[in-house]
């Protein structure tokens, strides 16, 4: 409380006193005990309001003790059940949130994770794949200021993710894993890789590699077979011991036939093999019949030019050629798109072709675009030409039409250079990503494109995309997310198919182990993107016949269903509007492949080094009882008592009204008693 506060306070109470005193005592003509008591009362109820007028706040400190926490992750993937793990993690799970001396010092949290990290409400074992790179990864980003040592309850088999081992590293947290899984070594012979490419060509051979692994004493003999249905298209004999336990096939098949082609690669089981689930892999390949060549022409150097590239060539159905203006006039016809990468007057001639075949382009602009060309050139949009620049930052366009795009956070990408003005079109057009300037969200286009005369284009006002490549790399830990956007763009433009208002997205087959999700998009009579739309699915076995039908539901810009679940096989679906006649169908196939039924053992010497790193400590699940006489008795784990210091003003405190009635109403009371009112 500072130094003029309480003066007011001092003044407050003299002013009070001086009041009753000249009421109950200069005025009144005499002193009585009636009178003091008046006076005391009427003292009390004007202190009372002046100290409400004043509001002094005064600083309140409260003490809380605060216990550690305990974090409880278990490895909920199926490869817990098929180690037949799943009863014992289930009883330790119980056995540690029952324990009340653990309750009593902890302050225990149950996780469960298998791709993801999620809160344990039930354990089912059925995740079909598993990142324990993730869970540390989100763990640190929970109890990074806190004391949270940690439980993982797993086999340490990790199928997706980076190595968890440098994650578990920064998470700065002791960690003491229950190791799930038999550790005795079983003599087991195992196609531990395959690599195939996701696309062939008709009448070209594809390469296929794969990795054969034997873990034993004794020399044993075996045979690798691919098989497509019932032919034998590849077959080799294979020799391993203990001092040659690997050996890596590379071999070539035919593409014979155009569309999805399904193959099964095995290695003959040993009689005394334990898990021969392992020995096989399914795979496929999509035969097409031809591949997408995209030539990108400029005259200048630029980052932009390889990141287009590799987003571009990320789907091997597609070739990129970088030429100069010159040089791609007498090969135009060879492209299915030409991208114009920063034009200037030396696209005269290439700009005139262009038009003239009637051909599908996309204008990439920037601070080295001539503008002055690029205006007289073409008659279907102009910018206003000037000599500054500014940064523009991408806004998505929900509602744009033409294809299903992913919001990839594209508020916090980084901005693009480019010419400042406004464009005008002289055409109907739609905008993908608008501008963005200063934290100010306007409505002239970043990204658009058009469509006349059947022709495709688009126009990116700005250069340094190769930074939204990074940036979705550091936000997604991958490019794909990124390179999926340009491909769907180019895509479309390489396309001449005409508008639908009800577009899907998927793949042609998935594996096993894949989330199967399909996209879909539904717009308006005016092509606006319509976020009440009923959509349905209706998904049919080939074989079995049997129908599945799901809701779409709505996230972001688009409706999504996730068919995981499905039994291997070839699927045909139908997606459809239940308020419109419209609906749009497809096929797909789901290659039969379980990674978490891979592993015969429980990988303990990485879970034993994630213990000893973080200064914990690793125990077996049969020795899991152990555990918690380790953490009761660790001096680091101990209650935390946090002050919280907090300025309350006078007016909240509420007892001081009631004190202002009570003096008043005495008052009043006594008055009346006394038969002076």
């Amino acid at each position: 409380m500072s130094t003029e506060t309480v003066l007011y306070i001092i003044l407050a109470g003299v002013v009070a006193l001086v009041l009753a005193l000249f009421q109950y005592k200069y005025k009144a003509k005499g002193a009585s005990t009636s009178n003091a008591l008046f006076a005391f009362l009427r003292f009390i109820t004007l202190f009372s309001v002046l100290l409400l007028l004043i509001n002094p706040k005064f600083e309140q400190v409260k003490y809380d003790v605060v216990k550690p926490n305990l974090v409880v992750a278990v490895d909920n993937s199926s490869s817990i059940k098929h180690l037949k793990q799943d009863v014992k993690a289930q009883e330790f799970v119980n056995s540690i949130s029952n324990n009340a001396e653990l309750n009593n010092k902890f302050n225990i949290e149950l996780f469960s994770f298998g791709n993801t990290l999620n809160s344990n409400d039930s354990l089912s074992f059925n995740q079909n794949q598993t990142n324990l790179d993730k869970v540390f990864k989100q763990l640190a980003q929970v109890y990074k200021n806190s004391i949270a040592p940690t439980i993982v309850v797993s086999d340490g088999n990790q199928t997706i993710g980076s190595d968890y081992q440098f994650s578990a590293k920064k998470y700065n947290q002791p960690i003491y894993p229950i190791i799930l899984g038999d550790t005795v070594v079983y003599s087991d012979l195992q196609i531990s890789k395959l690599n195939v490419n996701k696309y062939a060509y008709l009448k070209n051979k594809f390469p296929v590699e794969a990795i054969v692994i034997y873990n034993g004493d004794q020399a044993i003999s075996s045979k690798f077979v691919v098989t497509k249905g019932n032919t034998t298209v590849f077959s080799k004999v294979i020799t391993l011991d203990k001092s040659k336990n690997s050996e890596v096939l590379n071999f070539n098949l035919s593409a014979n036939s155009v569309g999805v082609q399904d193959y099964k690669a095995q290695v003959i089981p040993l009689s005394t093999e334990k898990n021969i689930t392992n020995n096989y892999k399914n795979f496929a390949v999509e035969v097409i019949d031809q591949k997408s060549k995209v030539a990108i022409v400029s005259t200048v150097l630029h980052p932009d030019l390889g990141a287009l590239k590799k987003s571009i060539e990320s789907n091997e159905q597609r070739e990129v050629v970088f030429l100069n203006p010159n040089k791609i006039l007498n090969q135009l016809n060879d492209f299915q798109l030409v991208i114009l990468y920063q034009p200037n007057n030396s696209f005269k001639f290439l700009f005139t072709e262009l038009e003239k075949q009637n051909k599908n382009k996309w204008v990439i602009s920037g601070p080295k675009t001539d503008w002055l060309f690029l205006n007289k050139i073409q008659a279907d949009y102009n910018l206003e030409v000037t000599s500054q620049t500014e940064d523009y930052q991408p806004n998505l366009n929900t509602n744009y039409s033409a294809f299903i795009i992913e919001d990839l956070d594209f508020n916090n990408f980084p901005p693009l250079k480019s010419t400042f003005g406004e464009a005008d079109f002289n055409l109907p057009f739609e905008t993908i990503l608008y501008k963005t300037v200063s934290g100010i969200q306007t409505k002239q286009p970043l990204l658009t494109t058009l469509e006349i005369n059947g022709r495709r284009e688009a126009i990116l006002f700005g250069e340094d995309l190769w930074k939204w490549r990074a940036q979705s790399y550091l936000n997604e830990d991958s490019f794909l997310k990124f390179d999926n956007f340009i491909g769907k763009l180019v895509q479309y433009l390489a396309s001449n198919k005409r508008k639908n208002r009800l577009n899907i997205d998927y793949n042609s087959f998935y594996n096993g182990s894949d989330n199967i999700v399909i996209s879909a998009q539904f717009f308006n009579k005016n092509y606006e993107f319509d976020d009440s739309a009923s959509l349905s699915i209706v998904v049919k076995n080939n074989q079995s016949l049997e129908t599945t039908t799901r809701p779409l539901i709505l996230k972001g810009n688009n409706y999504q269903v996730n068919l995981n679940g499905l039994a291997s096989g070839s699927y045909s679906f139908t997606v459809k509007s239940s308020s419109e006649n419209i609906s749009v169908s497809g096929n797909f196939k789901i290659i039969e492949y379980n990674v978490e039924q891979q592993f015969l053992n429980a990988d303990v010497t990485k879970l034993q080094q994630v213990a000893t790193n973080s200064n914990g400590n690793a125990f077996f699940i049969n020795n899991y009882k152990a555990l918690a006489n380790d953490l009761l008795n660790d001096k680091r784990y101990q209650p935390i008592q946090k002050s919280n210091k907090s300025v309350v003003p006078l007016i909240d405190w509420y007892y001081l009204l009631f004190i202002i009635v009570l003096s008043l109403a005495l008052e009043w009371f006594i008055r009346k008693y006394k038969g002076l009112i």
